[in-house]
């Protein structure tokens, strides 16, 4: 039986919208050194055939006794789901919230966004499930954001912006890249993220910077190329 103090808190509150929440993911990888997205082509209504960013809405209880899920184990399950992926091979990260009036022609829907970084020896595992009818990596360069449903374009633009602005003094990169790479590799990830080359040497003493720093550190071994041997190196563990 409720409390009366239960019943006129719901009293209270029954003037207000109670808009449902979806959480969304920006899956990113490196294919061939080019930053792709993870797309799934919706197999159902709105937008039915259009290409999205996986997703889906957080699960809710009755209010008192059952809130339902938490906003990170919603995107963990969903990323679960989605691709296969489970959040501890993955940097999964909230970055931003998004909602716009009539940004989903069924209701008012408030959308929280996370990206997760995915290795490309990973990226292979990945796999269609929930509502979609197909998923796909697809080059992020190439992409016209205003063909996807929703306003998924969008909220792919702001990821991409919170990662630049925090690949330089984050450990971010390190998602990218396997656990001991090399300069080059590291470079390549750069470049594919901000969306332009990055330059050798201006790079290297970047490396060399991060390393005075204690973001990395040399690492054992090195990578046989087809000139010579490259050392590797690694995040260092905070």
């Amino acid at each position: 039986m409720r409390s009366p103090d239960v019943l006129r808190a719901r009293q209270s509150l029954a003037p207000y919208a109670r808009p449902a929440v979806a959480v969304d993911l920006v899956i990113l990888t490196l294919v061939e050194g080019a930053l792709h997205v993870l797309l799934i082509r919706r197999g159902e209504s709105p937008f039915e055939g259009r290409l999205a960013l996986p997703g889906g809405f957080l699960r809710v209880g009755d209010g008192q006794e059952d809130q339902g899920e938490d906003l990170d184990l919603a995107a963990a399950r969903e990323l679960q789901e989605e691709t296969g992926l489970a959040s501890e091979d993955v940097l999964l990260e909230q970055f931003a919230t998004f909602g716009r009036p009539g940004r989903d022609p069924r209701m008012r829907v408030l959308s929280v966004a996370y990206y997760a970084l995915v290795r490309p020896e990973l990226a292979l595992r990945v796999r269609a499930g929930g509502d979609a009818a197909e998923t796909r990596w697809e080059p992020v360069a190439e992409l016209d954001g205003h063909s996807l449903a929703f306003d998924h374009g969008h909220i792919l633009q702001v990821a991409l912006a919170r990662m630049r602005e925090k690949l330089d003094t984050s450990a971010l990169a390190f998602s990218l890249v396997p656990e001991r790479f090399t300069i080059p590799e590291l470079r390549t990830v750069f470049s594919a993220v901000k969306g332009e080359p990055q330059d050798p040497g201006n790079f290297r003493r970047k490396v060399k910077r991060l390393v005075e720093d204690g973001v990395l550190e040399p690492a054992p071994g090195v990578r046989r190329t087809a000139s010579k041997p490259a050392a590797l190196y690694r995040f260092r563990a905070s």
